[in-house]
């Protein structure tokens, strides 16, 4: 029984991986590229290096362009990983309710995240809002332009209810400083902690305590804007 499990567990891995190169092939056109010359970089080297220092011996000759191989397949999956996640999140940017979705599967640990809005205008802008160790974050999610009113009434509404905990904005939006969508968790990472684990669960649970059920504005569905993870 514990072979049929492992047999089945074997092609599904391969599958996957599979799957996520197709998809990263058909929208980064220069995936391929970039995989080859992650493989065939190290594996070059074993091979130079092989026949420079192994003096003939077949066994180190062997061993050092094993050894390139193994270096090749494991770089080639990192870069697959990272030209994957890029291709995912490019397929979402720009939608109405990505930042949701990012927030949903993409939070480090530590951070508390809502996909649905805590306030939107009559654009269909919105503004999303997580607490952690660095304070509460909002990020709007559109032009800077229009959700400057939005995101600075719910600075104040955030002040007014926890006075002390410090309140950072992020934009994600078409604005030339604006974050991308991919590196909202990487900034919200470098924010400087401020806050114990136990404050960061009082402070979310004042807000959400607070906060009224937003509905979510015709258009912005974060349940179908899902970036793909590679695996």
């Amino acid at each position: 029984m514990a072979r049929n499990k492992s047999d089945a567990k074997g092609p599904g891995r391969l599958r996957q991986m599979w799957d996520v190169f197709q998809m990263t092939r058909r929208i980064d056109k220069r995936a391929v590229w970039y995989l080859l010359a992650a493989f065939l970089v190290p594996v070059v080297v074993g091979v130079v290096v092989a026949v420079l220092f192994a003096d003939g011996n077949p066994v180190t000759m062997v061993l050092w362009i094993v050894a390139g191989v193994l270096a090749g397949l494991l770089l080639a999956l990192i870069v697959l990983g990272r030209r994957a996640e890029r291709a995912a999140y490019s397929q979402i940017e720009g939608q109405q309710g990505a930042v949701g979705a990012v927030l949903r599967s993409s939070l480090k640990r530590g951070w508390r995240g809502d996909d649905q809005p805590v306030a939107f205008n009559k654009s269909r802008d919105a503004v999303y809002r997580a607490v952690g160790r660095g304070g509460v974050v909002l990020i709007s999610e559109g032009p800077a332009s229009r959700t400057r009113r939005i995101v600075e009434e719910e600075r104040r509404t955030v002040n007014r209810i926890v006075p002390n905990v410090a309140v950072t904005v992020i934009n994600v939006g078409p604005d030339e400083d604006a974050v991308p969508l991919r590196k909202i968790a990487r900034t919200m990472a470098k924010i400087k902690p401020t806050l114990s684990r136990a404050e960061v669960l009082a402070v979310s649970k004042r807000l959400d305590s607070i906060t009224p059920a937003m509905p979510i504005p015709k258009g912005i569905d974060p349940m179908k804007v899902r970036p793909q993870r590679a695996r």
